[in-house]
């Protein structure tokens, strides 16, 4: 009876703390689009503006005309690749690195009813994709790399023109042909498509807990598949004589990079195996903001004072544990 009474001081407590720590989310009821979105999006509505404004300097970065950069005979030569239609056309990229992770964020969501990660993910998402379009359109207007296929688009009927003074090309094909002709560095197909795809790795590696060191090697295929097709993506770009390598090669380093600072603003590292997945940040925070009487202990749930140490660790980091659990823990009865 000695052990059993040891086990029960001792040992049961700490994990039943540990246990409860992870209830939590549970005791604090479900967060749906319905109960809690509309206070979700209030308390996000600047994030929500800045989209806006991203999404005005992306079409205006798109409808404004390149740096119409010198071409010479000589250079010709490397610019006289087949004219050819998009393996990937246009209207696709917005359907798979936007419309595909949504979707999944939405089958997570109907699994949990937790709308602060459906709102986080949806907003990083975005933000992914329009800050690397912002970038990816800036530094094509700015650079006006000629397409290897710019020698078709300038002279659609296969003769040369240039000026007698510098030897520089005049283009007599059509406008818009030529005004693309000039956008091949980097590859908006490619920075898009590792943006979103690339964000959607991320969470995907998050939700399964790839990295919770149990050796599921497995579950890296799907962390990988995103990033499988965006790289199929880039390959298309260079087989459809669209872009360089090179134009490729740095449009995926843009969008992947961007992807993942977009993430991490919003979610832990997903080797953070502390609730379901790594949890969206500011949920335990924008629940006691809305509801005051969350923080007391005698009214349920509430969110620990944390000092600098502890917030400087995700995992601890707003983590709602309620009063039962803080005195199981403290030895108290």
């Amino acid at each position: 009876m000695a052990w059993r009474n040891m086990i029960s001081c001792c040992s049961f407590p700490n994990f039943r703390g540990i246990f409860q720590g992870r209830m939590s989310e549970a005791e604090l009821g479900a967060h749906t689009v319905k109960s809690h979105g509309a206070s979700v999006a209030r308390n996000h509505r600047h994030d929500w503006l800045i989209l806006l404004l991203l999404v005005v300097t992306e079409i205006i970065l798109y409808m404004i005309n390149p740096f119409y950069r010198f071409v010479g005979e000589e250079m010709m030569v490397d610019l006289k690749l087949p004219l050819k239609p998009n393996t990937v056309p246009v209207w696709a990229v917005p359907m798979y690195s936007i419309l595909l992770p949504i979707v999944i964020f939405l089958f997570f969501y109907i699994r949990r009813n937790d709308v602060y990660d459906l709102h986080h993910s949806i907003l990083g998402l975005l933000f992914a994709v329009l800050i690397t379009g912002v970038l990816t359109d800036a530094i094509k207007d700015a650079v006006g790399r000629p397409r290897p296929d710019f020698f078709w688009r300038c002279f659609p009927d296969g003769i040369p023109k240039y000026d007698d003074k510098w030897g520089n090309v005049i283009c007599h094909g059509n406008p818009s042909d030529i005004k693309e002709g000039y956008k091949s560095f980097p590859s908006g197909h490619t920075s898009w498509s590792f943006a979103g795809l690339g964000f959607l790795s991320w969470y995907l590696a998050g939700k399964i807990q790839a990295f919770d060191r149990r050796g599921h090697i497995s579950k890296l295929c799907i962390v990988f598949f995103p990033l499988l097709l965006a790289s199929l993506v880039g390959v298309s770009r260079v087989d459809d004589y669209w872009h360089h390598w090179p134009d490729v090669f740095a449009a995926a380093l843009i969008g992947l990079v961007v992807a993942t600072f977009c993430y991490l603003q919003f979610f832990p590292l997903p080797n953070d195996t502390n609730g379901w997945g790594p949890y969206a940040y500011f949920r335990a925070l924008e629940e006691v903001n809305e509801n005051p009487q969350l923080g007391h202990p005698v009214n349920g749930p509430q969110v620990l004072n944390l000092n600098q140490q502890q917030m400087g660790r995700h995992s601890d980091a707003f983590i709602p544990v309620s009063s039962s659990s803080i005195d199981i823990e403290s030895g108290k009865k």
